[in-house]
């Protein structure tokens, strides 16, 4: 057998690798971490795609595409082709009888032609009204009674495709048997509706209906209901284009429309279902116009197809835009996607909807109460990005760990062994004592001796108290440097969790009052919209941390972007004042004196150029021994996590 190898054109790639919803969860992390909430971060995730191999489109992007489709629509075309072919054909017919009248043998007319010369010169402008009238005239001219009925079969065509697509290539060639057809087909149709609205239908019913005339109805409806919401959007939308036209283009259809039905002997049948149709849908633009600025004339049927394909498009923007209460991926219709902008627009959609769903059903996304928030896996994810991004601003010689080799039985496991000296506490390698002692034994029985014990190398790890106090006043937000801070403290606290599990960490956030944050609730915090940068309150809180673990090594770091403007009072409450009054420095530089006789040193990130602020600063370090560092907002991580793996080596 021989086979052939080509590229793979229906659908996304089979074999190309599947999106990481950890990356989405990143690209989420920056707009959470700036302020966002988790529903805004992954709405805005999904209206901007998804980057990577393939990369997808993203709800703009449909967007676009979908505004542009009913722009090209609205300006390449004009809606009374109808109107214009049938007013050129009635002129032409008229002007072969003309001239057919013209060629009658005698010097002088006869009184025949006379009466018809006359009643061609008193037809109406108006179209509807000059065919109405023309309906019985007996056409001398061949040719022009040829035109006139070619003028009928056309508004037959037309009109019957606006209500049901694709009659106009059913009627393509005029046969009373097809008009008959069209005849039976309207009244089944209108009393199986009927009957439905009575609860009397089927779905053999239905069945019945479509075996018998489903060649009508190309888009094939697999049930009622399809069936009733296919006809009603186009018995719309044929409302539309009447609403569409000038006032004068209106009438003049809407003649042609009524006496073209009742000449086929449609007009009841048509009435009754549009009467059924309105009553199932009145929710669709019935009367709603819409403005058409192209010079290509369209047929009435196609014109009727654009308006709706115009009201598919504007439900479909609707449904991307998700700017309404509640709104779901799950709501944009995929049948109306593949119509509007092909395969290529639902694979995207997909892909945008799996993200979605994958988000919550792995664990980082949670609703609670109507709110999406982030789970604690989602928080530590995002605290695991920022210590990456703090560690790739870092040299390689600067990533180890704070490790000691001179261990005890608690440590790490290192794989190597030496052997056993006095005092040594790691645990003993049984395999290789006995390996050594038959080694220099030479078999059974085996007798041990002090040279033959070999113990096990571990790390020893010394335990730090972490205090990280961050700074939660509204002026971090205006400056920009809100989300860098809390990505501070994720990446500080994954990487204590990670690497230095047997640290006791605690965060703790300041204002007018300082509160310790939990990890779970840091990457959806917000910034405190009241006055007062309160570090008296944090340090007594950080110092009660220390105090908690005496045997730890204490670690204070402090962000902040403003001098101290608040203290806690004896009874509990914050005072403010501006500039900051001597009772808040000197409470504060209290609180640095007995975290300096806890030998905890501070070290400052100071993210604004204020001159006050460095003056207190510089008294803190002076005080305390603890250092100053001023770095950029996109830095501060990095920093931070240098700073603290500094100290750790240095303990």
């Amino acid at each position: 057998m021989a086979y052939r190898y080509g590229e793979y054109h229906d659908g996304p790639d089979p074999l190309a690798p599947p999106y990481d919803v950890r990356e989405a969860l990143d690209e989420m992390g920056d707009a959470v971490l700036s302020g966002a909430t988790p529903l805004d971060a992954l709405r805005d995730l999904l209206r901007r795609g998804l980057p990577g191999a393939p990369e997808r489109r993203g709800l703009d992007d449909l967007l676009r595409q979908v505004r542009h489709r009913r722009r090209e629509l609205r300006s390449g075309s004009r809606l009374d082709g109808t109107l214009e072919q049938a007013r050129a054909l009635l002129d032409k017919a008229i002007g072969q009888e003309r001239a057919e009248l013209r060629r009658e043998p005698g010097a002088a007319p006869s009184e025949d032609t006379g009466f018809r010369e006359a009643l061609l010169d008193a037809l109406p402008s108006d179209t509807s009204r000059a065919i109405r009238e023309l309906a019985s005239y007996d056409w001398r001219s061949p040719e022009a009674r040829r035109t006139f009925e070619e003028l009928r079969d056309l508004l037959h065509r037309e009109i019957l495709d606006s209500r049901f697509r694709g009659m106009r290539d059913a009627l393509a060639n005029p046969d009373p048997a097809a008009m008959e057809r069209v005849r039976h087909m309207l009244a089944d149709l209108t009393d199986m509706l009927e009957r439905d609205a009575r609860g009397q239908h089927t779905p053999d019913d239905f069945a019945e209906f479509m075996r018998k005339y489903g060649d009508m109805f190309p888009e094939n409806p697999r049930n009622l209901e399809e069936l009733v919401d296919q006809l009603a959007r186009r018995a719309a939308a044929a409302q539309r284009l009447l609403a569409s036209l000038t006032p004068e283009q209106r009438a003049e259809l809407a003649g042609l429309i009524e006496q073209t039905l009742e000449q086929a002997g449609l007009s009841e049948q048509m009435r009754r279902l549009g009467e059924s149709l309105y009553a199932r849908r009145p929710d669709l633009a019935w009367d709603t116009p819409e403005r058409f600025s192209g010079e290509t004339p369209m047929g009435m049927g196609d014109a009727v197809t654009a308006l709706q394909e115009l009201a598919d498009l504007g439900e479909l923007e609707s449904a991307l835009r998700q700017d309404y209460p509640g709104a779901r991926l799950d709501d944009v219709d995929e049948e109306a996607v593949r119509r509007a902008l092909g395969r290529s627009a639902v694979d995207d959609l997909e892909a945008l909807r799996r993200i979605e769903r994958e988000l919550e059903s792995q664990g980082y996304l949670r609703r609670h109460r109507g709110k999406l928030e982030l789970t604690p896996k989602a928080v530590r994810r995002l605290g695991e990005t920022a210590l990456r991004r703090a560690f790739s601003s870092l040299e390689s010689s600067r990533r180890g760990d704070h490790d000691q080799r001179d261990a005890g039985a608690a440590g790490e496991l290192t794989g190597s062994t030496r052997p056993w000296r006095f005092g040594d506490e790691q645990p003993v390698d049984v395999v290789r004592t006995i390996v050594n002692a038959v080694r220099r034994g030479g078999g059974a029985p085996i007798s041990l001796s002090v040279d033959d014990f070999e113990v096990v190398e571990t790390e020893r790890r010394s335990a730090a108290a972490v205090c990280l106090l961050v700074d939660l006043s509204y002026s971090m937000a205006l400056r920009g440097t809100w989300a860098a801070a809390k990505q501070t403290a994720l990446a500080l606290q994954a990487l204590v969790a990670s690497k230095f599990p047997q640290d006791a960490v605690q965060i703790i956030g300041f204002s007018n009052y300082a509160r310790v944050l939990r990890a779970d609730e840091l990457a959806g915090l917000e910034w405190d919209m009241v006055q007062g940068t309160n570090l008296h309150h944090a340090l007594l809180i950080a110092g009660r941390h220390l105090d908690r673990h005496p045997d730890f090594e204490p670690v204070v770091l402090v962000v902040t972007d403003g001098e101290p403007t608040a203290h806690l009072m004896r009874n509990g409450v914050p005072r403010f004042d501006w500039p900051p009054s001597p009772e808040t420095l000197e409470l504060t530089l209290a609180e640095v004196d007995k975290m300096t006789r806890r030998r905890a040193t501070i070290n400052v990130f100071m993210l604004a150029a204020d001159e006050r602020l460095r003056d207190f600063v510089d008294e803190v370090a002076r005080r305390n021994g603890g250092r100053v560092f001023s770095p950029s907002a996109d830095r501060l991580g990095e920093y931070v996590v240098s700073d603290f793996l500094r100290s750790r080596r240095a303990r």
